[in-house]
């Protein structure tokens, strides 16, 4: 019994007295999740005699049994048997059927397909100088297959339950759509989930194992799609909810216009592959999809602050209107519902509900340790009903976000609030520490990087995220009703949400926002014994107010990593560099320097991220001119990368528009940022600060390019402090052939660096080599690329010419100091 004068004594019927953690079902909970993980997989027969088994001694220990662990080995035993059951079972039906007898023929059948989730675009994606156009994605269940399908005569089919992704490629037209393909993802892009269709396609076994889906279902586009049956009453009352959530947030500036939707619903199709970049880079994903904080958020508005929903002075819209703690109760159970069925019930949007809502009894009675149990229960629950769910990452994240508030965070902010850390301050700051301390493993496993950030932006973004929330939800509800009113909710939502975007975006700028970490399970155990080492480091550093203040300067140090300390630390970049080559993997990413934070900027890679931390590095931020040698995608995919940030005032490139998919782009990426759209020829003099260049290469009036885009390519002589500098694109040798018979041959003799064509491919004309005969040759080519670059017989015809060759696969980033000519001496440094 706890005396009174133990000050940690709340009293018996204080709401926020703290028992002792009851973990009686954490066992339990814990055998089930790790039975469905591995069960799901293995034969029925196995997974019915594991099953047996443990029935058999479970029940033998309940009846016979004695001593103190009887119970929980028993329940541990039972638990396990069912989970097995289920697993077994679930596993089954996606291996058993026609579907996946098929698939493994990568047959074409005709079936019906109901959807069971919200159709999304596919990620672009460069493959090798292309990239794969964006097709739609959805999940769906074959409930239908055709007489092609089960062998059977004319007009045979079978009926079956079978999970397959559906993969539509770009000219697929969409079920009563009629237009290019830009219609046809938006109409794809418009079903609901419930819906059926009829379609044909070609079967394919999962390109991933261990997850729910027995085939990938490509849609062919002949016969059309059509529409077997519409989606339900209640997916079509979400539908138009989240439609009229969107038409609200039409006219809000770009970021809140994106983010609202997401907050509320988890509708991410405004997402920018930019904001969604910095989003991850700042471990804020999270906040854009349907979590159980959502529902807490909501649950918490209708019954009060934490802790008081027991007492006489409970606050929240309930008290508020007189209501009773039953009628309370219902109206509660009647939110979650409908949450729910807005947020669709699939089994994401269940877990949510699920964790959402032990979260929120963990607030309302203020007995956050005591409801372990009830999180145990909801994960065996869970699991039970679905064992898919024990090899889901969202789940694992729910899970141990949740578990960390209820266990790690009270002790945490009890630990703050005796240093003399405000009480809010105190709450928020332990939240975000045990939320990210138990996530982040998992997210290292995910992303191989783990962000410094995190704490920071997730505690700036918390107040911002209940009023974007509940505010949204209140546009979402209103839409129906009046547009208006919906348009001016939104309006005031679109604060909240702007400011959670800049808090992204800024964490995501910074320099040391995170750092590389192995994307392995042994990475991540690596991880959580860091973590786990800082944790108990802390415990005796947070007496000493002085080592907190000065480890907390080297983290924010570290984070924004000043350019004379990065420089001074690391001797990246070099002071007075002139030229550097991105280290972009596969691709080219080339910057001629033009005075302090001033770049031109030569091809983006093939990604944004890469191009854009290069130049972060570099510490770019304004660019007179980037100069895009040909319209590959591996070096045009990354220019959002390049104008991220940053002030680009014209946009030069080469007059052939091929591909034409990637000149397009180009031209939707200026448009958006303002960006005039040149073309260079062959004459063209400019200069740029201590920069002058002239354009050799394409002629004005070339015919069209033998080897296409390549021979195309812009062709860079430059000159700066001395040193000349030779940019030759991807020419291939015809193109390099024509080169050395026009009016500027001459100059392209003994330059001090040569750009080589082509990431070093084998197709090089000896005679501009020998002509360059260049000191230093740099070389932009991925790590492992599938095209065996740069080929051997070029990289030995440059070093017998006596040129130094330096390649990005193995030495990283690349940038030349010193000056020109004979006596001139070019120093070469390495990320």
């Amino acid at each position: 019994m706890r005396a009174e004068s133990d000050p940690d004594w709340k009293g018996d019927s204080h709401p926020r007295q703290e028992g002792p953690v009851d973990l009686r079902l954490a066992g339990p909970a814990l055998a089930a999740w790790a039975t469905a993980a591995l069960v799901l997989d293995v034969p029925p027969a196995w997974s019915l005699g594991v099953a047996g088994g443990c029935l058999v001694v479970g029940v033998g220990l309940l009846r016979v049994g004695s001593g103190r662990y009887r119970a929980p080995v028993a329940a541990v035993l039972l638990c396990v048997a069912a989970s097995a059951v289920s697993a077994g079972l679930h596993g089954a039906d996606v291996r058993r059927g026609p579907v996946p007898e098929v698939a493994r023929r990568f047959g074409t059948v005709t079936v019906e397909v109901e959807l069971t989730g919200d159709p999304w675009l596919s990620k672009p994606r460069v493959r090798g100088d292309r990239a794969a156009p964006v097709g739609v994605l959805a999940r769906g269940e074959v409930r239908w297959v055709g007489a092609e399908g089960v062998g059977g005569g004319e007009g045979a089919g079978a009926l079956t339950r079978s999970p397959v992704l559906l993969v539509v490629d770009a000219d697929v037209p969409a079920p009563g759509v009629h237009g290019g393909a830009p219609e046809a993802r938006a109409g794809w892009l418009r079903l609901l989930p419930s819906t059926r269709l009829r379609l044909t396609g070609r079967l394919a076994p999962p390109t991933t194992t261990g997850d729910r889906t027995a085939a990938v279902l490509r849609v062919r586009s002949w016969p059309p799609p059509d529409i077997a049956s519409p989606p339900t009453a209640p997916q079509r009352l979400a539908g138009r909810l989240r439609a009229g959530l969107r038409q609200a947030t039409e006219e809000l500036p770009p970021d809140a216009r994106a983010l609202l939707p997401g907050l509320v619903v988890g509708d991410t199709s405004r997402i920018t592959p930019e904001l969604d970049d910095a989003f991850k880079a700042t471990d804020l994903a999270h906040t854009l999809a349907v979590s159980g904080s959502n529902l807490t958020i909501l649950l918490a508005l209708l019954i009060g602050p934490p802790g008081m929903a027991g007492l006489a002075e409970r606050r929240g819209i309930a008290p508020f209107l007189g209501l009773s703690l039953r009628t309370t109760a219902v109206l509660a159970g009647a939110l979650t519902v409908a949450f729910v069925i807005v947020c669709r019930p699939d089994p994401s949007v269940l877990r949510a509900a699920a964790c959402g809502s032990v979260a929120l009894l963990a607030l309302a009675t203020g007995r956050r340790r005591s409801l372990v149990p009830a999180l145990a229960t909801a994960v065996l629950l869970l699991v039970l009903y679905d064992p898919w769910l024990a090899r889901s990452y969202g789940f694992v994240l729910s899970v141990l976000a949740t578990g960390a508030l209820l266990l790690l965070a009270p002790r945490w902010s009890e630990a703050l609030l005796r240093r003399g850390v405000p009480a809010r301050l105190a709450e928020g700051l332990a939240a975000a520490a045990a939320a990210q301390a138990a996530c982040a493993p998992v997210v290292a496993v995910l992303s191989a990087r783990v962000s410094l950030v995190a704490v920071p932006c997730n505690l700036l973004v918390e107040l911002a995220v209940a009023p974007a929330t509940v505010l949204g939800f209140a546009a979402l509800a209103a839409s129906p009703v009046s547009m208006p009113l919906a348009k001016a909710l939104a309006w005031c939502a679109s604060w909240p949400a702007g400011w959670i975007a800049t808090v992204a975006r800024t964490g995501a700028a910074q320099p040391g926002a995170g750092v590389d970490w192995p994307g392995s399970w042994p990475g991540a155990l690596l991880l959580a014994a860091v973590t786990v080492a800082l944790a108990l480091l802390g415990r005796r550093l947070i007496r000493h107010p002085w080592w907190c203040g000065a480890l907390a300067l080297l983290l924010l140090l570290a984070v924004v990593r000043p350019a004379p300390l990065t420089r001074a630390v690391t001797g990246w970049p070099p002071p007075n560099w002139r030229y550097a080559m991105c280290d972009v993997g596969q691709g080219d990413a080339t910057v001629l320097s033009a005075g302090p934070g001033a770049a031109v900027v030569v091809d983006a890679g093939p990604d944004p991220a890469p191009v854009d931390r290069c130049l972060r590095e570099l510490g770019i931020t304004r660019i007179p001119l980037v100069v895009l040698t040909h319209f590959h995608a591996d070096h045009v995919g990354g220019l959002s990368g390049v104008l991220r940030g940053r002030s680009v005032a014209a946009i030069e490139t080469t007059a052939f528009a091929e591909p034409p998919d990637q000149a397009e782009s180009v031209r939707r990426e200026a448009t958006a940022h303002h960006i005039p759209l040149t073309t260079a020829a062959a004459g063209e003099e400019r200069r740029v600060g201590p920069l002058t260049w002239r354009v050799l290469w394409p002629q004005a009036d070339a015919p069209a390019p033998p080897d296409g885009p390549n021979d195309a390519s812009i062709t860079l002589l430059v000159h700066t402090a001395g040193l000349r500098l030779l940019l030759l694109g991807d020419l291939e040798p015809p193109a390099q052939q024509e080169l050395l018979h026009t009016p500027q041959a001459g100059d392209l003799s003994h330059v001090d660096v040569l750009k080589v064509a082509h990431h070093g491919s084998a197709y090089q004309d000896p005679e501009l080599l020998h002509l360059a005969s260049p000191r230093v040759a740099l070389i932009s080519c991925g790590t492992g690329n599938p095209y065996g670059h740069p080929a051997p017989s070029t990289v030995a015809a440059l070093r017998s010419a006596g040129a130094t060759v330096l390649r990005t696969d193995r030495d990283g980033a690349l940038a030349l100091t010193g000056a020109g000519g004979p006596h001139g001496g070019i120093k070469v440094m390495r990320d």
